[in-house]
């Protein structure tokens, strides 16, 4: 299943930097290794916020929100989940 996925990222400003740093890295590694395995294939930025458009290719909804739950910045996020599904009028399908 394919979702069209917007996430709004919202840190605290008062998180200290070290912290900051940290979670970070291990958002990075974690969004890594989601694309590695094939469940997040798109990745964008949207310019000028700080918030990206992902699409992610998992077996379920309980697959996908185990996904985003799973992220060190969860906590942190407004996300918008959109189910996607094939058009017919594109090419090739």
């Amino acid at each position: 299943m394919l979702f069209h996925v917007r996430m709004d990222v919202q840190l605290p400003p008062d998180l200290a930097p070290d912290a900051r740093a940290s979670l970070l890295a291990r958002e990075r590694d974690r969004a890594l290794e989601l694309q590695a395995a094939g469940s997040w294939p798109e990745l964008w930025r949207i310019v000028g916020e700080y918030a990206n458009f992902s699409i992610f290719d998992v077996e379920s909804n309980d697959d996908l929100h185990e996904i985003l739950s799973s992220l060190p910045l969860f906590p942190y996020m407004s996300i918008q989940v959109t189910p996607l599904a094939r058009h017919p009028s594109k090419l090739g399908a």
